[in-house]
C-alpha cells in the first residue's frame, strides 16, 4: 500500500489506533521505570494524556488534517499528566502547529511536521535529558525528514521512522548510565513506539490488539480512586455552583456576524455565570467547562454564536451526596450565589495521604489536589484547583518532579497570575509554604520560598516492586528500600530497620528538625520504636510525627 497524501479522516485513525495501542501496553510501560519502587507510572501518564488528544480527536473527524491536529494537541494539551504526559504533549503540539493550514499533508509535510514537534518539546524542556522519550523523537524524526527525501510514500516513511524509532529506544541505555546499570530501556521512549506502531498499523490497514476487554481501564482505575479522595474532603453544601456543564458551540455565520465572536469577551462574559470555567476556541467551534448555578443561562449566551453540540449537564451536588453517601440538603434560595471578590493570594498543592493534605491545609494551603504518586494530576485538575481558589496571584506547590511540568502548562493556559514554586518531594512543599507571608509582596514570596526548599532533606521508605541493581545495591522484591534526595541508599527487609539505617546516613551534627510523615501501612508501635531510636542516637534533634496516611510510602522525613 502506498500513501502519498494524508487526511484529516485517516490520521484521525492513526490517533486512535496510536491511543488504544499504548493503552494496551501501559502496564508495561510502567514496569520499565528505572526505580522498582510502586509508583512507576510513566505508561500511565502517557495512557491518559493520549486517551485525551484521542478522545478530542474522535469528536472533531473531519477531512481537514490540521483541524484534526488541533483537536488532538487541545486534547492532549488539557489531559496532560506527568513529566511524559507533558512532553507528548508537546511533540503533537508543534505537529499540529506546523500542518494547521494544510487540509492533506504530503509524506514530505509528514515528516517535517514530527520534525516541528521535536523543536517544540526541546524548548518546553528546560534542561532537556538525552536517552529518554526526546531522543526517540528527535533521532525518529530526523530519520523521517531522510526518508522523505527518497520518496513521497507516508507508509514508507513511517517505516522508517518507527524503525529508528525503535533503534534509538534501543541506545538509550548508552545514553543514561542509571538505564544500563538497571538493564532496561526509557519507559517514555517505549511509550512513543507504542504510539507510532499504532500509526503505521493503520496506514497499512492492519489492527492491533487493544487491552483485555474484561480489564477496567487504567483512566478508569485512576479516576475512580481520584474522584473517592478528593469527594470526601468536601460537603455537599459547600458546591457553591451546582451544575458541572459541557458543551460546544458550533459556529453560524449569521449568529457571529451579528455578534462576532472574541475568546477573551467570551471568556469574561462566561466567568460571571460560574467557576471552574475553561474556553478552548478555534475558527469553527469554541469549547465550554464550567460550574454554574444556572446552567439554562450559560447555554442560552452560547447561543449567540451558533449552534450547540455535545451539551453534557451533570447536577455535582447529586453525584456528591451519591459518593460519599449524604442526604442532599437542597439550599435555601435557587437564585445563582453571587461569585466572592478575588482574595490577594491563592495556595493550590498536590497531596498523596489525607493527613499530609490536612498538614498543607493546617498551614494555609487553599486547595489540595489528592495525587501525587500513581496519580499525576493532569494539565485541567491543576487548571480548575486554580480556578477553585479564586485568588489574584496563586502559588502552585506540585510536591512531585513529575508534575512540575503539567503545573508550569497550567500556568500558560489559564488567565490568573500563577506561580509555580518547583518542589519535588513533600518535605520542600511543607517548608515552602512554611515560608510564605501573606504580607509579602509576589517576589519576596516567591524567593523566601525557593529559598526554603533548599534547606530541607528529604527521606523516603517504600519497597521494591521487582529484583533488580541499582547503585551498587542487590535489590530483591519486597525489600524495603531508603530513598534520599531521589538517591536508593539503602535497602533492608525490615521497614523499621530500612528507615533507621536511612536516618543514620541522613542526619548529621547539623540536624535540628525531623519531622516524620508515616504511612497507612505503619503502626503505632512501629513508630515509636523509630522515634526512641532516634532519640537514642540524636538526643538534640527536635522530632515532629505526624499521621500523614499516604499509599506506597511508609515514612517520608524532613530534615531540617
Amino acid at each position: 500500500m502506498s500513501i502519498a497524501a494524508l487526511d484529516g479522516k485517516r490520521f484521525a485513525e492513526m490517533v486512535i489506533q496510536g491511543a488504544n495501542h499504548l493503552a494496551a501496553n501501559a502496564k508495561m510501560v510502567d514496569a520499565l521505570n528505572v526505580f522498582p519502587v510502586p509508583d512507576g507510572d510513566t505508561g500511565t501518564n502517557m495512557n491518559l494524556s493520549m486517551t485525551s488528544g484521542a478522545k478530542e480527536v474522535k469528536n472533531n473527524v473531519q477531512e481537514h488534517i490540521g483541524k484534526v491536529g488541533v483537536a488532538l494537541s487541545k486534547g492532549l494539551l488539557m489531559g496532560a499528566r506527568g513529566n511524559s504526559g507533558v512532553i507528548l504533549s508537546q511533540l503533537f503540539r508543534g505537529f499540529a502547529k506546523a500542518v494547521e493550514n494544510k487540509s492533506v499533508i504530503s509524506g514530505k509535510d509528514f515528516a517535517q511536521a514530527l520534525e516541528s514537534g521535536v523543536e517544540t518539546a526541546y524548548k518546553a524542556v528546560m534542561k532537556p535529558v538525552e536517552g529518554t522519550i526526546l531522543t526517540v523523537a528527535k533521532d525518529s524524526a530526523k530519520k523521517g525528514i531522510q526518508a522523505a527525501q527518497n520518496t513521497d510514500d507516508i507508509v514508507n516513511i513511517m517505516e522508517e521512522v518507527l524503525k529508528e524509532a525503535k533503534a534509538s529506544l534501543k541506545r538509550t541505555p548508552d545514553l543514561l548510565p542509571v538505564l544500563k546499570e538497571v538493564g532496561v530501556v526509557d519507559s517514555g521512549g517505549q511509550g512513543l513506539v507504542f504510539v507510532y506502531e499504532g500509526f503505521l498499523a493503520e496506514l497499512k490497514g492492519e489492527k492491533l490488539p487493544d487491552s483485555p476487554a474484561a480489564l477496567p481501564t487504567l483512566e478508569e482505575m485512576v479516576n475512580a480512586e481520584h474522584h473517592k479522595s478528593v469527594q470526601s474532603h468536601i460537603n455537599t453544601e459547600d458546591i457553591v455552583f451546582g451544575y458541572c456543564t459541557e458543551f460546544m458551540v458550533k459556529f453560524e455565520s449569521e449568529k457571529v456576524a451579528k455578534n462576532p465572536f472574541k475568546e477573551e469577551v467570551f471568556r469574561n462574559d462566561l466567568s460571571k455565570l460560574g467557576d471552574s470555567l475553561l474556553v478552548i476556541a478555534d475558527e469553527e467551534l469554541v469549547k465550554v467547562h464550567i460550574h454554574s448555578e444556572q446552567p439554562g443561562e450559560v447555554l442560552t449566551y452560547g447561543q449567540r454564536y451558533g449552534s450547540l453540540i455535545n451539551m453534557k449537564i451533570e447536577n455535582m451536588r447529586q453525584q456528591h451526596s451519591n459518593i460519599v453517601g449524604e442526604t442532599h440538603t437542597p439550599l435555601v434560595s435557587d437564585k445563582q450565589t453571587p461569585q466572592k471578590e478575588k482574595a490577594e493570594y491563592g495556595i493550590v498543592t498536590v497531596s498523596m495521604g489525607s493527613g499530609i493534605a490536612q498538614l498543607f491545609k493546617s498551614i494555609g494551603a487553599n486547595a489540595v489536589i489528592e495525587g501525587g504518586q500513581t496519580m499525576n494530576p493532569s494539565t485541567e485538575d491543576i487548571v480548575k484547583a486554580v480556578k477553585q481558589v479564586n485568588a489574584k496571584q496563586v502559588f502552585i506547590l506540585p510536591n512531585n518532579k513529575n508534575i512540575i511540568m503539567a503545573a508550569q502548562q497550567a500556568a500558560d493556559v489559564t488567565e490568573e497570575e500563577i506561580y509555580v514554586i518547583p518542589s519535588k518531594t513533600v518535605p520542600q512543599g511543607l517548608s515552602a509554604l512554611l515560608a510564605f507571608n501573606s504580607s509579602a509582596n509576589v517576589k519576596t514570596n516567591e524567593a523566601a520560598m525557593m529559598e526554603a526548599m533548599q534547606h530541607v532533606k528529604t527521606g523516603q521508605i517504600t519497597f521494591a516492586v521487582r529484583d533488580t541493581q541499582i547503585d551498587g545495591l542487590e535489590i530483591e522484591k519486597g525489600d524495603f528500600m531508603g530513598i534520599a534526595e531521589g538517591k536508593i541508599i539503602v535497602k533492608n527487609q525490615e521497614k523499621v530497620k530500612a528507615a533507621e539505617e536511612l536516618l543514620l546516613k541522613m542526619l548529621d551534627e547539623d540536624s535540628e528538625i525531623l519531622t516524620i510523615l508515616y504511612g497507612k501501612d505503619v503502626s503505632k508501635e512501629e513508630v515509636d520504636t523509630l522515634a526512641e531510636f532516634v532519640e537514642e542516637k540524636y538526643g538534640e534533634v527536635e522530632i515532629e510525627i505526624h499521621n500523614g496516611a499516604q499509599p506506597l510510602y511508609s515514612f517520608i522525613f524532613s530534615i531540617e
